[in-house]
């Protein structure tokens, strides 16, 4: 008979020995690019390297620069601000584990993308990296909007769940096309296989756009996976309090489906303010850049996008949100977050657009979903077996004041309101200490919540 999940994590914060963090850093960036998509929303920004120094230039910015032209972190400063650095300087790298990564289409790149990512910033390749298309791949069309943009979502997605489990093997799995029947379908191919440890999608649409029944099936899909000991993540959206209308005309306020689910650890974003070249940890806010560069603004002043966030039309409130200040009838997400700034994005190859070695800065919460698939790597090493569904656990630490601080970092400034183009507003929810429909928990200190994953959880 296993201990009630308070009194494991109480006895694992007992015994809990804290690394410090350290790591150096290596990258820079400048110039928009912009790609319309469906379902998928990365944010990219194309870096250029020093000629000298070999470096991107964004690395050598400040956060909130008035030239407009964002900061950028490498895996290294990522590593380092969030605490994974210590885990993997003590072997903790996801060595016999596997993160599943569900994607639409296809991107031609992706194989040599990941080895230049590897290469640039001094990575050992993933033991192996698979990609599976059980339902067929569709033919690439580089004039195709939609594909272009999925095919970014790859990048970002299969470059930074590896740079937190550097040595997990990584599925990308691909459906056929962005239909929720074809994803739901390369998602039960996943676990109807039992492929991995982990499945992160970073992607989603208004509840009420989705089809009754591929809610209901894919519902069912997540039940097997929980039963089976699989982790879920779905990034919460970049448009706020607000997701499209099914027609993709304008705005409504709604929380995003599948990351609703209560299987789902959904996954909101920050801007994180870290030491772009020692990674030292110094403040986070909700996400919402201070440069314009996109049709979109979020609320007061013109941004590229803000944390996905909101209260479930479609489900109730979940057991583990009980005490957190949630509507008994809503689903509140998302339920964790993390940096998603394109100001203090990501580096990530991507060569559909401009050809082999193309590196962009990359935000959004599709950057926190697969990073938050590779902490989950991480915790099931470290445990020896799956942690499976973590809400319970996450939930249950920030019921205990002194390990909730020991183990997120708690954001308390910022808001997800959206303003439309003609200049109405749709009022999202402000930032509060604990949970809050912006950014959840907040963002992990993974050197101690890794460990209480792996010990304090479900076995």
């Amino acid at each position: 008979m296993h201990l009630p999940t308070h009194a494991r994590l109480a006895a694992v914060a007992a015994a809990l020995v804290l690394v410090a963090p350290g790591a150096p850093a290596v990258a820079q960036a400048a110039s928009a690019i912009a790609f319309p998509s469906v379902g998928v929303t990365p944010h990219a920004v194309l870096a250029t390297e020093d000629s000298i120094t070999h470096l991107f230039t964004c690395q050598s910015r400040h956060l909130d620069d008035p030239s407009n032209l964002p900061a950028c972190y490498s895996p290294q400063s990522i590593t380092t601000a969030y605490g994974f650095a210590s885990l993997q300087s003590h072997g903790i790298t996801g060595k016999g584990r596997t993160i599943v990564i569900v994607d639409a289409f296809q991107s031609p790149t992706i194989t040599t993308d990941l080895a230049l990512f590897d290469s640039t910033f001094g990575l050992n390749a993933p033991p192996a990296f698979n990609i599976i298309a059980p339902d067929g791949l569709t033919p690439f069309n580089s004039a195709d909007p939609n594909q272009v943009g999925w095919s970014a979502e790859i990048s970002l997605d299969v470059q930074w769940a590896h740079a937190i489990a550097p040595d997990a093997t990584i599925d990308l799995v691909l459906a056929k096309d962005n239909q929720d029947a074809d994803l739901n379908s390369a998602t039960k191919y996943a676990v109807d296989h039992n492929l991995g440890d982990v499945i992160s999608q970073s992607f989603g649409e208004a509840e009420s756009c989705a089809l009754p029944a591929d809610v209901q099936t894919l519902h069912q899909i997540y039940q097997e996976a929980t039963r089976k000991g699989i982790t879920l993540l779905a990034s919460s959206g970049d448009d706020g309090a607000t997701q499209p209308t099914c027609d993709g005309s304008a705005l409504m306020l709604s929380a995003s489906w599948p990351a609703v689910d209560p299987l789902v650890t959904s996954v909101g974003a920050t801007n994180l303010q870290a030491d772009l070249t020692t990674g030292a940890y110094v403040s986070e806010r909700a996400w919402a850049d201070a440069f314009s560069g996109d049709f979109f603004a979020c609320f007061p002043t013109n941004q590229l996008g803000c944390s996905g966030g909101g209260f479930s039309t479609i489900y109730q409130r979940p057991a583990y949100q009980a005490g957190f200040g949630i509507p008994r009838g809503s689903r509140g997400v998302p339920d964790v977050a993390y940096n998603g700034g394109v100001d203090g994005g990501v580096i990530a190859f991507w060569g559909v657009p401009l050809g082999p070695g193309a590196a962009f800065i990359f935000g959004g919460t599709s950057a926190g979903s697969p990073q938050w698939a590779g902490l989950v790597a991480l915790a099931d090493q470290l445990g020896h077996h799956r942690v499976g569904q973590i809400d319970d656990t996450l939930y249950g630490i920030a019921h205990f004041p002194p390990l909730y601080k020991a183990a997120f970092h708690d954001i308390t400034t910022g808001n997800n309101s959206f303003a439309n183009a003609d200049a109405t507003i749709i009022t999202g929810y402000q930032t509060a200490k604990g949970w809050d429909p912006v950014t959840g928990l907040g963002t992990p200190k993974a050197n101690v919540l890794v460990p209480l994953l792996a010990f304090g959880g479900n076995d």
